[in-house]
């Protein structure tokens, strides 16, 4: 009985994870947040100037960020867990024509980590693609060692289809990446 009810307990102790679009009121909280975490995204991430760190700069890749999504060509989102930010999701790289895919990028927060943030962010993200922008196809590359994000891409059903050599300038370095993707379910055989 007691499993039962620690069970239940736990359950209902789970955070909520939602997204909601980046807007310019978050550049204090993001700029805190990268500053705070700086050390646990450097091996993930492009080397950043100082000035990336501060709200100004957080402003100006928001700012960024929003004219991509006015363009079509991106869309951006804070993670929020029961009102707080624990990191960021964007499609990027929006395409349409024959292809209709578009890149998944994303960050958590590290003392938020291996709370379900991350998986819960990007099925939301790929639904958000599919079923709202009507897109096709998402990928995601991950470093070939990181592999905590390639099982977060797992459990939302990417597949890995190749390695793409020297991909991404990440920490000063051109680094080898590993190529993930996740395609639309199909649409019913009766629909025109």
């Amino acid at each position: 009985m007691s499993r039962g009810f620690e069970s239940h307990t736990l359950r209902a102790m789970r955070p909520t994870t939602r997204l909601r679009p980046i807007e310019p009121g978050d550049a204090p909280d993001l700029a805190a947040l990268v500053t705070a975490n700086a050390e646990h995204l450097r091996p993930w991430e492009p080397q950043r100037p100082d000035s990336w760190f501060t709200v100004a700069g957080q402003l100006d890749t928001i700012t960024q960020l929003r004219a991509a999504e006015r363009r079509g060509t991106g869309q951006s989102f804070v993670i929020d867990s029961d009102g707080e930010i624990v990191g960021r999701i964007t499609l990027s790289g929006i395409t349409r024509g024959a292809l209709q895919s578009c890149a998944l990028g994303y960050w958590v927060r590290a003392d938020r980590q291996g709370r379900g943030h991350a998986t819960e962010a990007v099925r939301l993200a790929v639904s958000h693609a599919f079923d709202r922008l009507g897109l096709h196809r998402v990928q995601a590359e991950t470093l070939p060692e990181n592999h905590r994000s390639q099982r977060v891409l797992e459990r939302n059903g990417f597949v890995r289809y190749g390695v793409a050599p020297e991909y991404l300038q990440i920490a000063g370095q051109w680094r080898d990446h590993v190529m993930f993707q996740v395609v639309a379910p199909r649409a019913s055989a009766t629909q025109d």
